[in-house]
């Protein structure tokens, strides 16, 4: 195989994984043998080294000296500071996006509020969380900031692999929708604080949002923050950790006023 050919290769093994990483199926923690996905791959090790090398640069892979290779898991801490990063940034769309949406990405937006609508009247949770996704993507263009937009769909892809219990309950996907609804309303209406405000509602960073977007998530998924190698043994925070975590929401103060009682699950 030439030099040419094992890059390519390395890229397409690169990109399988990172699908099943954020797909779910590859669950933080999991242990990545370099033999059995070059057998799968029908391949020798060295383009999966690479590929596992060029995750590990993304942050979706943890190559661990002399323990293995795992899929890379994030501590309460990281999840927390990573999610106030990413609402703050979508909330900078939001605004942006009541500025500056075209006439067609209105029609294009308010025919993707009906999808999601479909989806819930329909109880069907992937189909909602894919209208979700196009809701926001279609968010994150009408902003018209390509850089912001990249930054925003960096920060997303290290999440996703987190969030693959969200809209599972109709109960979700109910608050969910109610978000979306203010948040086009705002949007259409061309009002930028009340877009910057509904969208920073939406994201799962405030006392309640965070504190349920923990309890979907299995112990074992969450590093500690005192940081031994990810995937050397299943997280051990439990309960103690948890209840530290919600101790900690204080300091995390939202940047706007949240309902009583609401949960996001953007």
């Amino acid at each position: 195989m030439t030099q040419p050919q094992k890059q390519s290769m390395a890229a397409e093994i690169r990109a399988a994984i990172e699908a099943e990483i954020e797909s779910g199926a590859l669950p933080p923690g999991t242990p990545l043998d370099e033999r059995s996905l070059a057998e799968r791959f029908g391949v020798s090790r060295t383009p999966v080294r690479e590929a596992l090398q060029q995750l590990a640069v993304q942050n979706l892979v943890r190559i661990a000296p002399r323990v293995g290779v795992f899929v890379s898991r994030m501590s309460i801490t990281q999840l927390r500071e990573t999610l106030e990063l990413l609402g703050e940034l979508e909330a900078v769309a939001a605004k942006l996006a009541a500025r500056r949406m075209d006439d067609e990405q209105r029609l294009q937006l308010k025919a993707s509020m009906q999808q999601c609508a479909e989806a819930f009247s329909q109880e069907d949770g992937k189909k909602f969380a894919e209208a979700n996704a196009g809701f926001h993507d279609l968010v994150y263009a009408g902003s018209h900031n390509e850089y912001l937009v990249e930054q925003i769909q960096g920060i997303r892809r290290l999440m996703q692999r987190y969030r693959p219990k969200i809209f599972l309950t109709q109960g979700q996907r109910q608050r969910a929708l109610a978000d979306h609804q203010r948040l086009a309303d705002a949007i259409l209406s061309g009002d930028e604080a009340a877009a910057h405000t509904a969208m920073l509602e939406h994201a799962p960073v405030g006392t309640t949002g965070f504190s349920e977007f923990l309890s979907t998530l299995p112990m074992s998924y969450l590093e500690t923050d005192s940081g031994p190698a990810a995937g050397m043994a299943p997280a051990t925070a439990g309960k103690r950790g948890r209840r530290a975590a919600t101790e900690d929401e204080g300091e995390a103060r939202p940047r706007a006023r949240r309902m009583p009682g609401r949960v996001s699950t953007a």
